[in-house]
């Protein structure tokens, strides 16, 4: 068993920040992850939020050992083709120790504030499994061509690789059964849910399932409720 961190970015500062993640890199924490948002999910929207890539850039520089990641980046906050370019930057100042949270974005005030589309939830998670493709593609293949229904690749470069092979592990966030757990199956190699023991064991064996049926396997970090909600469980 591992154990990692999440931070938030809100209400945080950037010294505060910093000295957590060192302490953590040098006490034997095995990750850290920083949470992707622009603004408070309150209706006045107000409160210091540190951006995610760039913070997580910095983080990666500064500490040396352990795993650093997204808990999760939202998806519909940047096209998956400029996720890849950061993610394999990220990787590359870390020396291959990226962790690539994805999940298929759910504050709705961001988007409105910043007149992002929202979309509904069946498009937002059709194109979480488009991103997933497109990652895997810019960060293995040397030239990628796709043509999802969201999203098209033409013979694109994606230069310098990530220093993880044959990519960047990614993790999927989300716990919906029928869709988010595929998504986690076919393309993950962690995946992120909220839950007690109950829910996380009911919703495991499903995920297992749809491992079982692509024929995959990979490990999962679960994040519980309540005081251990500042721990994630590698299992």
């Amino acid at each position: 068993m591992k154990f990692a961190i999440f931070t938030g970015l809100g209400n945080n500062s950037w010294s505060d920040v910093l000295h957590l993640w060192q302490h953590a890199d040098q006490s034997g924490w095995d990750a850290a992850c920083v949470t992707d948002h622009f603004m408070p999910n309150t209706p006045d929207r107000v409160g210091d939020t540190l951006e995610c890539w760039t913070a997580l850039a910095a983080l990666a520089a500064l500490t040396k050992r352990m795993r650093v990641g997204t808990i999760v980046s939202g998806n519909t906050y940047r096209h998956p083709a400029v996720l890849a370019k950061m993610a394999a930057n990220v990787d590359i100042i870390s020396n291959g120790r990226l962790i690539c949270g994805v999940g298929a974005g759910w504050q709705e005030n961001e988007h409105t504030a910043y007149g992002i589309p929202f979309y509904t939830m069946p498009e937002r998670l059709k194109r979480l499994d488009e991103a997933c493709q497109v990652l895997n593609l810019l960060w293995t293949q040397e030239r990628s061509t796709f043509k999802g229904t969201y999203y098209q690749l033409d013979d694109a470069p994606l230069m310098p690789k990530p220093v993880q092979k044959p990519r960047p592990e990614l993790m999927v966030g989300g716990g919906g059964e029928k869709v988010t757990l595929k998504i986690a199956a076919r393309w993950a190699d962690h995946w992120n849910v909220w839950g007690g023991p109950d829910i996380l064991a009911a919703k495991s064996k499903i995920l297992d399932a749809h491992c079982a049926t692509v024929g995959r396997e990979f490990e999962s970090i679960v994040r519980t409720h309540g005081p251990a909600s500042i721990t994630e469980l590698m299992l």
